[in-house]
C-alpha cells in the first residue's frame, strides 16, 4: 500500500477499535516498525490521531460517533456478529428473564428468539426494544434512563436503579474493548454503571464480542474477565488467548466464521501490545 492507503486503513481500523498497537499494525500491514511511526507521525500533523505508549489512538473528536451513526447501527452487525449471535442464542431457553446490553452485536441476537415461549427480555437499547415489536410471544422491559444519541440506549443512574429490581437469569454484554489484565472496558462512565448493573442482577453473565476487539483499551474498567461466566467470540480468536480466558475459570465458546485462522493484527496485539 501506498502511504496514502495505509493511513486510510491505520484510520478504520481506529475507529473499530479505538486504539492500536505499533507492533499489531507492524505485523498487520506488513511493513516495518518505521514505517508505521512515519504513518502515525503524519496522522498525528492532521489532528486525526494521537501517540499512546506503544500505540496510537483516535483524538477525541474523531473517537466521537458522528451524527447519524445509530441509523447505520440499527441492524444488527456484521456476518462475524450473526454467527456469534446465534451461537450465543443457543442458551436462552423459554420462560428466562435476560438482558440485552446496548450494541449490535446484541441487536443479533433478536432473529433468533422467533421460538421462545414466555421470554423476558430486559434491556437498554431502543433498537432491540422496536424489533421486539414483532416477537408477541416475548415481554420486554425498557430500562429508561438518559437517552444516548449515540448507541440509541438508555444510560445512567436511572437506567442503572431499574436494574436494581430485576432477577436476571443470564445477561448478554458486548464491549468493543477487552483484554487478558484489564477484561471488560467502556468509553463513558454511565455506559459502566448500567453493565455492572446488569452483572450483578444476573446469575449467568455471557460475553459477547468478535475476535477483532480483543487487546484494545478504552478509559473505564467494567469488570474482570473473572465475573463472566462464558465468553462466546468467533473461531480467529488465537489459540493462547482461547486458553488463557479458559484458565481464569471462563468458558469459551467459538462461532465458526470464515477460514484462515486468526488475523495477523489480532495476533500480534495480543502478542505484544502494550499501551
Amino acid at each position: 500500500m501506498i502511504p496514502e492507503q495505509r493511513h486510510q486503513e491505520i484510520l478504520r481500523l481506529l475507529r473499530q477499535e479505538g486504539i492500536l498497537s505499533v507492533r499489531g499494525l507492524t505485523a498487520y500491514m506488513n511493513v516495518s516498525h518505521m514505517t508505521v511511526r512515519r504513518d502515525i507521525t503524519a496522522l498525528e500533523s492532521t489532528g486525526q490521531v494521537s501517540s499512546v505508549r506503544g500505540g496510537v489512538r483516535l483524538t477525541k473528536q474523531h473517537g466521537q460517533e458522528p451524527a447519524g451513526e445509530p441509523k447505520l447501527r440499527a441492524q444488527p452487525g456484521a456476518p462475524r456478529e450473526k454467527a456469534i449471535a446465534k451461537l450465543a442464542a443457543q442458551s436462552i431457553k423459554d420462560d428466562m428473564v435476560v438482558f440485552f446490553d446496548a450494541g449490535t452485536a446484541c441487536r443479533s441476537l433478536v432473529p433468533f428468539l422467533a421460538a421462545r415461549r414466555h421470554l423476558t427480555v430486559v434491556t437498554n437499547d431502543f433498537y432491540i426494544v422496536t424489533s421486539l415489536f414483532a416477537y408477541p410471544n416475548i415481554e420486554t422491559i425498557h430500562t429508561g434512563g438518559v437517552v444516548d444519541p449515540a448507541s440509541a440506549s438508555g444510560q445512567g443512574p436511572l437506567a442503572t436503579e431499574m436494574l436494581k429490581f430485576v432477577n436476571i437469569d443470564l445477561s448478554f454484554l458486548s464491549s468493543r474493548t477487552w483484554n487478558i489484565s484489564r477484561g471488560l472496558m467502556a468509553p463513558s462512565m454511565d455506559e459502566i454503571e448500567v453493565k455492572r448493573a446488569a452483572l450483578k442482577a444476573s446469575s449467568s453473565r455471557f460475553l459477547l464480542a468478535d475476535s477483532t476487539t480483543f487487546g484494545t483499551v478504552s478509559l473505564f474498567n467494567i469488570a474482570p474477565l473473572q465475573m463472566l461466566d462464558t465468553v462466546v467470540t468467533d473461531d480467529q480468536l488465537p489459540l493462547d488467548v482461547q486458553n488463557n480466558i479458559r484458565q481464569l475459570g471462563v468458558t469459551v465458546r467459538l462461532a465458526t466464521f470464515g477460514e484462515g485462522g486468526p488475523s495477523p493484527l489480532a495476533y500480534a496485539t495480543e502478542r505484544g501490545a502494550r499501551w
